[in-house]
């Protein structure tokens, strides 16, 4: 690895940006997040970024972002409102799988092999998508049963709610070839909800970049732990919702020696929750089910993952036995001028105790904060800081143990194999994020575990953006029978001969997804450093319309996720390697 690259992770407590390049880390800086302004944080950790030696934007070569935006429109309730029009044709009523409050099923149907078997009629959606725009909706989402087989449906709705109402579509087909109408619906939903306020973040982060003198090419962390070119986001911006967890698991894998033939748990703690994650034979664990979001699964593949409310600056509620730590937050923690004690200031004050601890910014005003709530409380400061702590290394445990457990329920899938079944018993925990070197022994004790602090643990997040490679997937059907061969999510159809065979098809699908990343400007599809695999490939005997045998084939392939390179050492010292 040769090039400088720029990773910097919008979280929901800190934003950090790191340069890395041949030599390691290069330059680190952070500043405190502004959510309702997510650009001005990116321009301010880029100012201080500016101003550390060895900072040269002539020489980045790429940015890569993980943002905490679009997830926090979704739980915020501040996502575009969506005009949801489905087709199913006979069988289960699409209503049951319907989101928000404007939603229109348009009558007509496909058969699983794509075949029209009742006509569209999309009357009664023309006078649905003018009322929608009326009402307030800013997206419309089309989903139709079965449209990766045929989308022919779904663009049909597409142009007319298009030209009902001149909002922006999303079609489910352009987002996955997997079939699930239920998770298409949400996958479509949520991206529509989010799409605007995804492009005008781009919008806004690239000028701020570019005022910086940064022209290299923009990223963005998708959910499974690879980056997608900024292009491809903003059309499909459903994939980096929760690059959160994704960043800090790839962070990982570049800053810490991730063992073969050993389990070990991923807890990154920030100021406002602990994401946790699990890694096997040395690369990450994969949610099979797909990323769960406002309690829908949808056909976004992500890293298995758990969130708690439990941070830095978690905030402390004393209850009849003890100290209730999250999750709610209310800005930093008192000893960097916050109004309200946190579970750092909690830390603050038991350390303080023991000569030579580490200690964060103010502790006297951490010690006034808690004095004054466990008076409240009728029992001694350091009771109340220890109870504090406890109840967030119990809060961290639990977690621990319900993704496990979820894992050990079903064959292990990682980003590099699928594992089979076996129980997954960790080894070692890898604690990253500001607090963690300051809860780190107390978590090893209460595990029974080695806790480790990788170098550069506190910009964990940003460095896994860097250095992450570029991943996509592709889902191809191929019918000897019509002679057809689609790639729904490329809108792409071509002839197929009637002796086709599955490696073929298999061949193609990995040609027309390493060239959909080489349009879009990802340079590894180009120059080799990507790897393809396919993932999945099967092949049915079946008879076309003339009664003659033909074959049905379906091939799902992906660039595999992965980091460009390993980086060690303290900064300026470390190295690619």
């Amino acid at each position: 690895m040769t090039e400088y690259v720029l990773g910097i992770d919008a979280g929901g407590t800190h934003t950090d940006a790191v340069l890395c390049g041949p030599e390691g880390l290069v330059a680190a800086a952070k500043t405190v997040t502004c959510h309702d302004n997510l650009p001005s944080s990116v321009a301010e950790v880029l100012r201080r970024l500016r101003e550390t030696p060895g900072f040269a934007p002539e020489k980045i070569h790429r940015v890569t972002l993980g943002a905490t935006l679009a997830v926090n429109a979704i739980v915020q309730d501040k996502a575009d409102r969506v005009g949801l029009a489905l087709s199913a044709g006979p069988g289960l009523a699409p209503e049951r799988f319907a989101l928000g409050a404007h939603v229109c099923v348009v009558p007509g149907g496909l058969d699983h092999r794509g075949t029209e078997v009742t006509p569209l009629a999309p009357e009664g959606l023309a006078r649905a998508a003018a009322r929608w725009k009326e009402d307030g909706v800013r997206a419309v989402a089309c989903v139709g049963k079965f449209s990766p087989r045929n989308p022919a449906h779904e663009n049909a709705m597409r142009e007319v709610a298009a030209r009902a109402c001149g909002l922006p579509v999303t079609c489910g087909h352009a987002l996955s070839g997997q079939l699930n109408f239920p998770r298409r619906i949400a996958t479509a939903y949520y991206n529509a909800a989010v799409a605007r306020l995804h492009a005008a973040f781009l919008d806004a982060v690239e000028g701020e970049l570019a005022r910086a003198g940064i022209r290299a090419p923009v990223r963005l962390l998708k959910a499974d732990g690879g980056a997608v070119p900024a292009a491809l986001s903003r059309r499909e911006p459903v994939q980096s919702i929760l690059s959160g967890p994704a960043a800090s698991v790839m962070g990982v894998m570049a800053l810490a020696p991730v063992e073969e033939d050993e389990c070990s748990l991923l807890m990154d703690m920030g100021g406002t929750t602990t994401d946790l994650a699990v890694f096997v034979d040395g690369s990450p664990v994969v949610d099979r089910d797909g990323m769960l979001l406002g309690g829908r699964r949808t056909l976004v593949r992500a890293l298995a993952s758990l969130s708690i409310g439990v941070g830095g600056d978690s905030l402390l509620r004393p209850t009849v036995d003890g100290v209730q730590v999250g999750p709610l937050r209310e800005g930093p923690a008192c000893a960097f001028g916050g109004t309200r004690p946190t579970l750092l200031d909690a830390l603050n004050v038991l350390d303080a105790a023991t000569p030579g601890s580490p200690l964060s910014g103010d502790a006297a005003a951490s010690r006034r904060a808690l004095e004054a709530l466990a008076s409240e409380a009728g029992r001694p400061c350091e009771v109340l800081a220890r109870q504090a702590v406890e109840d967030a290394l119990r809060q961290i445990g639990e977690a621990a143990a319900t993704l496990l457990r979820g894992c050990n329920e079903r064959p292990v899938y990682t980003l590099a194999a699928l594992k089979g079944m076996r129980t997954l018993r960790p080894r070692r925990v890898w604690l990253v994020g500001g607090p963690a070197d300051r809860l780190r022994q107390r978590l090893a004790q209460f595990l029974s575990l080695p806790v480790d602090c990788p170098p550069h643990a506190d910009v964990a997040n940003a460095v896994g953006a860097a250095l992450t490679l570029p991943t996509a997937t592709l889902d191809v059907y191929a019918d000897t029978g019509r002679g057809l061969l689609r790639a729904p999510s490329l809108d792409h159809e071509e002839r197929l001969a009637a002796s086709a065979r599955l490696p073929q098809v298999e061949a193609r699908a990995l040609e027309l997804l390493r060239d959909h990343l080489a349009e879009n400007g990802a340079d590894e599809a180009v120059d080799g450093t990507a790897r393809l695999e396919v993932l999945e490939a099967d092949s049915f005997a079946t008879l076309d319309d003339g009664g003659y045998g033909a074959r049905d084939m379906r091939v799902s392939c992906q660039v595999v996720p992965g980091i460009a390179g390993r980086l060690t050492g303290a900064a300026g010292e470390g190295a690619w390697n």
